[in-house]
């Protein structure tokens, strides 16, 4: 049987069944459990979803091939993970569940006013449109190289094809089929990342009992970088840089919060973030353990490593010396992230925009939001594909930096405005201006970056988040009411 084919079996098996879960959860739906899922939702379930919600197919294909360049530096990064899960655990959770918000955003509409609340939520928008595209891109190239490039097929119709498949499941359930389908996903990544450490290590001659020892001796197992300041992957700068990524990509996004949301109460929703946080280290820990078994493979065939280190994976699976039943564990598994995560990006996008941006909430009439939302909702399919075949011809950068890169820019803002809330309950600001100051500090974050470069040689990571949330706090600071 050849390899398109066994692809094409895949998916439509994977298909079949979010399908029929997709049926199930969605029975009796309206527009209020698409939007929060009912606010019914067991936290042990919703925890199991949400670990599988934050690996979306740019980990499954990015993370492993990462550590020939990087080693294990992601792990640190992962640590400070934890600790932004607390952090929105146990600050933004109660403060959400406790003005019983719909969208996070209504908070900076409760707080600053009707500028900042719009601000907010286009660029939730623009950053979930394009991580969720930058996410999805990676697993349409992938099938464009393993099926429809064989078979012929244009990368535009690839595109097509899977965007209207993740429309159709995600309709009509909204958050309560999303977190059903990431329970799912969350099952098949687990199971096929251990699986294929089996087969690779089976592959290379080591037993279970054999596969830490060797991993852990191999040169791309370094965890901890303390050396170079000035390198990205200096441990302080992932460390910090993940503590507060968490809580802009997790805790201040609309995609990711909507599952806390749909817990019965704070406690609940707690306690899932905590679980998911531990839980999810280590899953990135199996992944990069996988890179590495891996990059010995290539070691011990005389592989040539892939120009671009997202190929890796892919690469090995398909390899000629590998059984088929790798290949099959790769497809389910990128699958699985991939649909996933673009279908919970289209929800929360068509939540954000139909309720903060053009309020079709505020009229009450359950018909006519209901015909809005369906219509956003299609509307939000056609945009993402849109990006991702222009993503497509544009990208030359792995997949899991550009996703960071542009979460730096376009989540900053939103970090600083959340931050000087909080910070300043009570501190007015010129809410017409605040528009100004969220294109303001991107661009100067940006300026800043190219001067540390030519000054100092110092390259900026993932702290460019909060640079970026530093120059929008400064320019609120600034920017006082009229007395």
């Amino acid at each position: 049987m050849s390899l398109p084919v066994i692809v094409i079996i895949t998916i439509a098996g994977y298909f079949a069944a979010l399908m029929l879960l997709s049926a199930l959860a969605s029975r009796g739906s309206d527009s209020r459990t698409f939007f929060t899922g009912g606010r019914r939702a067991p936290w042990p379930l919703v925890a199991f979803a949400t670990m599988g919600a934050a690996i979306s197919g740019v980990t499954f294909i990015s993370v492993p091939g990462m550590v020939a360049a990087k080693g294990y530096a992601y792990l640190q990064m992962v640590l400070g993970f934890i600790v932004g899960y607390a952090a929105i655990a146990f600050v933004l959770v109660p403060l959400f569940y406790r003005r019983n918000l719909v969208s996070i955003y209504g908070y900076l509409e409760q707080r600053f006013g009707g500028s900042t609340y719009r601000s907010g939520a286009w660029l939730f928008f623009v950053s979930k449109m394009l991580g969720a595209a930058v996410r999805f891109f990676v697993v349409c190239a992938v099938l464009q190289l393993l099926v429809f490039g064989p078979l012929g097929i244009s990368f535009v119709f690839n595109v097509i094809v899977t965007i209207a498949l993740i429309w159709l499941y995600t309709a009509r359930g909204g958050v309560k089929t999303v977190i059903w389908t990431d329970a799912l996903k969350s099952f098949c990544l687990i199971t096929s990342v251990i699986l294929c450490i089996y087969f690779v290590a089976r592959n290379l001659g080591l037993s279970a009992a054999d596969i830490p020892a060797a991993v852990a001796s191999h040169h791309t197992s370094r965890i901890f970088f303390f050396d170079d300041p000035r390198s990205a992957q200096y441990f302080w700068k992932q460390f910090v840089a993940g503590v507060f990524m968490a809580i802009a990509i997790t805790g201040l996004d609309q995609d990711m919060m909507q599952r806390n949301l749909a817990c019965r109460d704070s406690r609940g929703s707690q306690k899932n973030m905590m679980v998911s946080a531990v839980v999810q280290f280590f899953v990135i820990a199996l992944f990069l353990m996988l890179g590495t078994l891996l990059v010995m493979f290539c070691e011990r065939t005389g592989t040539a490593m892939p120009a671009k280190s997202d190929e890796l994976f892919g690469m090995v699976a398909t390899h000629d010396a590998m059984p088929v039943a790798v290949a099959v564990l790769f497809v389910l598994g990128l699958v699985s992230a991939a649909y996933s995560a673009a279908g919970s990006a289209l929800t929360s996008l068509t939540t954000s925009f139909t309720v903060d941006i053009i309020g079709a909430h505020r009229g009450g009439d359950e018909r006519r939001l209901s015909r809005v939302r369906r219509a956003v909702h299609m509307a939000m399919s056609a945009c993402m594909g849109i990006v991702i075949i222009v993503f497509y011809y544009l990208s030359e950068e792995d997949a899991i930096s550009a996703v960071y890169t542009l979460a730096s820019y376009t989540y900053g803002p939103i970090l600083g405005l959340f931050a000087f809330g909080m910070a300043f309950p009570t501190r007015p600001v010129r809410d017409r201006l605040v528009p100004v100051v969220c294109v303001a500090a991107p661009v100067l974050s940006w300026a800043l970056t190219r001067l540390l470069s030519a000054l100092w040689a110092y390259h900026t990571g993932f702290e460019l988040l909060l640079i970026n949330a530093a120059f929008t706090m400064l320019g609120l600071l600034i920017l006082k009411p009229k007395t």
